[in-house]
């Protein structure tokens, strides 16, 4: 089996960043969850008002939903890694 983790990586409004924390954990991660391919989630926030969410997936990886526009201050950024061998 190949294993994909997906690192999304969003930066809020100051003014946003607990609306979008919210949707991030209640809406957006629960969608992914609930996929047959998906694995295991993690959320991480900074001060910074950045939020991370990293997915990992059997094989392909699913998009997360695009966030609100009115709570973030660029779009979201997405990276895919593979597992090393070491």
């Amino acid at each position: 089996m190949h294993m994909i983790a997906r690192m999304w990586e969003v930066r809020a409004l100051a003014s946003g960043f607990d609306e979008l924390l919210t949707w991030v954990c209640d809406v957006a991660v629960p969608r992914l969850e609930v996929l047959p391919q998906h694995v295991s989630s993690d959320v991480y926030s900074s001060t910074d008002h950045r939020i991370v969410v990293i997915t990992k997936w059997r094989n392909t990886p699913e998009n997360m939903t695009a966030p609100p526009a009115k709570l973030v201050a660029r779009a979201p950024h997405v990276w895919d890694f593979s597992p090393v061998d070491r």
